[in-house]
């Protein structure tokens, strides 16, 4: 069958549908229906049908009105929902409750400020998924306020989740660097970021063995490490009901007046380490003899001067090698600037006692060598020379170290007690994770104290999330997998990675072949999956509109399913 067209000059051209034939060896055909009271689009469809062909082209069924990244979002809302979030901030739900939520997820997913973070998320389907996509930033700041008063209970919750009543507890102190000077928290102190002279705010974090968040403390910029040590470990005694605790701090947290104030105190023991001017004390007056280190790297000791304490005595040959090498490289660097000092004063540019005196204390300083050069100043001269002996005893404690712990031996053997300390490594990834790229906690922006502090809480909330996130995708990504080997190694030597760690870090793929990922970059291939907005495009009937999400790949697929499977 066919439709013929037949033309007329004044009119709209007949249109027949007509039926070839054989008879009597001729062709001939006859009409089988007038189709001319129909419509043109009817009729090319009519037409297409009896060739077989669609009616209508896919690409003209329907257009895109909208597309939104989509992957990413539902991968962080699936960590959210399996940790519950949403209960942890408050049990019931509200306007606020969405509005931190929708904030957590954008911290993991593109930290910003909150007026860029509202312009941001319409540009993805997180507005959909939590429900603010009419939020303004002056809704986020009160959402702020709303988390803030929530804190203490969103961290006993977080402590009941990984504390028990008898933990082990890592704590540590950082800090981040205001941008103005109008927040009463914002002083001058010791700056961990490295901007000197900068206002900042200091912030302690509580974590369980594993490095996981449990509580954040705010203080202000100037505020020192022992200062806040005892009202975190009030806040554990009392707020979180840790009747027996193992508190790890660094050398510097865990100072000789915090010990002998944890001491007055039940069910509290500490494991810290001896400052260098101490480990020197003990090597010179021979209480720490270093040819015990030559069949062994490890040993327990005990010292009239720390009564009722173990001593872990600590000598790693890789890391006495790196700090030889950077010595050196110092001691040439201090060289090098001296002779530059020298050819000045020998050449008469620099004259006097004074001015060379502050040319050279510039330099000594710069390069903290000092201790390990002999000056000679003179009103039209100069000259150094290395103090060999200096350099020779501060070389023979390369890679000593001494763990001090009032952890009793049953509980705790000596291996473990370094273990433990070097766990503190986890709160710093957890800083490190916090001021990068991956969470933005610095600089700071906020003038108000509660609403600094609410913003570092909401950051410290989002790396929870993002640590679950990281915990449950070590497959995919360059992590090592084989985590229980840390709790048996030695804990003296260098750690390694397992084979299997070392094979993706060399080869940058999996087992199956496929790329392995940073989180980052894991994050971003999910993001490929997109939610479009669709339009029906099809003449003749009502505009109906659609989504349409685009289908996970069989990596993307894994990413999320590893996700259902996380466990608190």
């Amino acid at each position: 069958m066919h439709i013929d067209v037949v033309p007329n000059r004044t009119s709209r051209p007949a249109y027949l549908l007509r039926e070839t034939y054989r008879e009597d060896g001729k062709v001939k055909k006859r009409t089988v229906a007038n189709l001319s009271a129909l419509s043109d689009e009817q009729i090319r469809m009519i037409r297409a049908a009896l060739k077989g062909e669609s009616l209508y082209s896919p690409d003209t069924l329907f257009n895109i009105t909208a597309s939104r990244a989509h992957g990413h979002v539902d991968a962080v809302r699936t960590a959210m929902t399996k940790l519950g979030m949403a209960s942890l901030l408050n049990g019931r739900g509200c306007r606020e409750r969405d509005l931190v939520m929708a904030m957590l997820a954008a911290r993991v997913l593109a930290p910003q400020t909150k007026l860029a973070t509202a312009r941001w998320w319409h540009t993805t389907t997180l507005p959909e998924e939590f429900n603010v996509g009419d939020a303004t930033e002056t809704d986020l700041y009160g959402a702020l306020d709303w988390l803030l008063e929530r804190q203490d209970a969103i961290q006993k919750k977080l402590a009941k989740r990984h504390l028990g009543t008898s933990s082990l507890v890592l704590y540590d102190l950082s800090s981040s660097y205001f941008e103005g000077s109008t927040c009463p928290l914002a002083q001058r102190g010791y700056s961990r970021d490295g901007k000197k002279g900068t206002l900042q705010v200091n912030y302690g974090l509580l974590a369980d063995r594993r490095g996981c968040p449990v509580a954040v403390s705010v203080y202000e910029g100037n505020t020192s490490d022992p200062q806040t040590l005892m009202p975190e470990i009030a806040r554990l005694k009392q707020d979180f009901k840790v009747e027996e605790l193992v508190i790890v701090g660094d050398r510097g947290m865990i100072s000789q007046k915090a010990i002998d104030a944890l001491s007055a105190q039940e069910g509290i023991e500490w494991i810290t380490a001896l400052k260098s001017t101490s480990i020197r004390a003990l090597v010179s007056e021979g209480a720490l003899q270093l040819d015990l280190f030559d069949e062994r790297n490890l040993f327990e000791m005990s010292h009239a001067d720390y009564p009722g304490e173990r001593l872990v005595a600590c000598r790693n040959p890789a890391l006495a090698a790196l700090r030889a090498h950077k010595r050196e490289d110092l001691l040439q660097a201090t060289e090098a600037q001296l002779e530059k000092i020298r050819a000045s004063v020998t050449n008469g540019r620099i004259k006097g006692e004074a001015d060379i005196g502050v040319r050279v204390g510039k330099v000594v300083n710069r390069y903290k060598m000092a201790k390990h050069f002999e000056l000679d100043i003179q009103g039209q001269a100069f000259g150094f020379a290395r103090k060999t002996e200096s350099i020779e005893t501060e070389a023979r404690l390369d890679g000593l170290y001494v763990i001090r712990t009032s952890v009793p031996e049953a509980s705790m053997d000596a291996a473990e007690c370094v273990r433990q300390y070097k766990s503190l490594a986890q709160v710093e990834r957890a800083f490190r994770t916090l001021k990068s790229v991956d969470l933005r906690i610095r600089p700071i922006h906020h003038r108000l104290a509660d609403r600094v502090r609410a913003h570092i809480l909401l950051c410290v909330l989002a790396y929870y999330v993002e640590w679950h996130m990281r915990e449950a995708w070590r497959e995919l990504m360059f992590s090592d997998e084989d985590q229980a080997a840390k709790r048996t190694r030695d804990p003296v030597a260098p750690a390694k990675r397992s084979s299997a760690a070392k094979e993706k870090a060399s080869s940058g793929k999996l087992a199956d072949g496929t790329p392995a990922h940073s989180f980052s970059t894991l994050l971003k291939e999910l993001g490929t999956i997109v939610r479009n907005t669709c339009e029906a495009n099809v003449p003749g009937s009502e505009a109906a509109v659609f989504c349409k999400t685009t289908m996970a790949n069989a990596k993307q697929q894994r990413a999320l399913d590893l996700l259902r499977e996380i466990k608190v």
